[in-house]
C-alpha cells in the first residue's frame, strides 16, 4: 500500500508538471505571436532561427522575444524562491513579499532612481544589494536565542513595513520624470525588456534554479523541524544556510531585471501544493505556477482591457483576495502548505 501510494503521487505529480509545462509553452508561444501585428508559428520559428524576416525580425526578436523570456525566467525565479522560503520557515504567508525582502530590492531601487540619478543596470545591481542586506537583516534579527520561522516572520513583516515608509517619503519628494519611472519599476514591469536585461537573471537561474531544485529532498525534511531533520541526517544550519542565501539571490536578480511582481512568489507555491497534492517535491511544479501566472498577466495586462497595465498590477488584483483566503484557512487550520 506504502508503495501504491508513492507511485499514484509520483503519477500525479509527473502529470501536473507536464500540463503546467505545457501550459507555460502555449502561452509563450502566444506571447510571441500576438500583438498589433499577428504572426503566425511558422513565421516565430523562422525568427526564432535566426531567418531575417522583414519586419518579424525586429517585433518578435527584439520586443517580444526578451519579453517573453524575461516572464518565463522571473516567473521560475519567484515561484521556486517564494515556495523556498513557505516551505523551510513552515507558513505559507513566508514568501518573500510578505517578510520584506522585495521591499528591501524596491526601496534601494527608488533610491537609485530618484535620489542618485542611476540608469537602468546599476539600479538593478542596486535592487539586487537591497534585497540581500535586507534578507541578512531580517535572518539576523530573528535569530537570536535561536531561529524560528514565526519570529523571522515577524520581523520581516516589521522591515517591510519601515521600508515602504521609506519608499513612500521618497516619493513624495520626487520630480515628475523620476516618479513616473520609479512607479513603472515598482509596479513590476516587463516593458522594455531586452536581453542586456533578461543575461543577468538567465545566468543566475542557471546556476542558483539547479541547487535548489537539488536541495528539494532536504527542504522537505527542514518541514519536521529542526530535530527531526537532524535525526534523518540533514545538516540543518548550513542547508538553511544554502537555502536561504540561493532563494534571496534568486529572488533579488529577478526583482532587479522586473521589478517586484506583486504576489507572484506569494501565489505559486500554495497553488502548487493543492494541485500536485501531499507528499511531493514542490520546487519545479511552483516554478512553472509562477511561469503561467506571469505570462497569463502580462497577456492579460496587454490586450483584456482598453489600456495596458504591467503584469505586476494583474498579479496584484489576482494576489490580494488569495492573500484573505489564505490568511482565513491560516486562522482556521495552520499555515503550512
Amino acid at each position: 500500500m506504502v508503495r501504491s501510494g508513492r507511485r499514484a503521487r509520483l503519477r500525479r505529480r509527473a502529470a501536473v508538471t507536464t500540463a503546467l509545462a505545457l501550459t507555460a509553452l502555449a502561452l509563450f508561444a502566444v506571447s510571441l505571436m500576438v500583438g498589433r501585428t499577428f504572426y503566425d508559428p511558422a513565421v516565430v520559428v523562422r525568427v526564432i532561427f535566426g531567418e531575417v524576416v522583414p519586419g518579424a525580425s525586429f517585433t518578435v526578436g527584439e520586443l517580444r522575444l526578451p519579453r517573453a523570456v524575461l516572464a518565463v525566467l522571473a516567473g521560475l525565479a519567484f515561484g521556486i524562491a517564494g515556495v523556498t522560503f513557505q516551505t523551510m520557515l513552515r507558513n505559507a504567508l513566508a514568501s518573500p513579499d510578505i517578510i520584506g525582502i522585495s521591499s528591501g530590492a524596491s526601496a534601494a531601487a527608488v533610491l537609485g532612481i530618484v535620489v542618485l540619478s542611476l540608469g537602468q543596470t546599476a539600479v538593478s545591481f542596486l535592487a539586487l544589494a537591497g534585497a540581500l542586506v535586507t534578507a541578512t537583516a531580517i535572518y539576523l534579527l530573528s535569530h537570536r536565542g535561536g531561529f524560528t520561522g514565526t519570529r523571522l516572520i515577524l520581523i520581516g513583516i516589521g522591515v517591510a513595513a519601515m521600508l515602504d515608509s521609506v519608499v513612500t517619503y521618497v516619493l513624495s519628494r520626487a520630480a515628475a520624470w523620476d516618479l513616473q519611472t520609479a512607479m513603472q519599476w515598482l509596479a513590476g514591469s516587463l516593458n522594455g525588456a531586452s536581453w542586456q536585461s533578461v543575461l543577468p537573471l538567465a545566468i543566475a537561474s542557471a546556476v542558483l534554479v539547479p541547487v535548489l531544485l537539488a536541495s528539494g529532498r532536504d527542504l522537505g525534511v527542514l518541514r519536521l523541524g529542526d530535530e527531526s531533520a537532524t535525526a534523518l541526517g540533514v545538516p540543518v544550519g548550513r542547508t538553511r544556510a544554502l537555502l536561504l542565501i540561493g532563494g534571496v539571490a534568486l529572488l533579488a536578480f529577478a526583482t532587479a531585471a522586473a521589478g517586484p511582481i506583486a504576489f507572484v512568489a506569494f501565489m505559486a507555491g500554495p497553488i502548487a501544493a493543492r494541485i500536485v497534492g501531499p507528499g511531493a517535491s514542490l520546487g519545479l511544479p511552483a516554478g512553472l505556477v509562477g511561469v503561467v501566472l506571469v505570462l497569463a498577466a502580462d497577456l492579460i495586462g496587454q490586450f483584456a482591457f482598453g489600456n495596458r497595465y504591467p503584469v505586476g498590477v494583474i498579479t496584484g488584483v489576482l494576489g490580494a483576495p488569495f492573500l484573505v483566503y489564505l490568511l482565513i484557512r491560516t486562522n482556521r487550520s495552520g499555515g503550512s502548505l
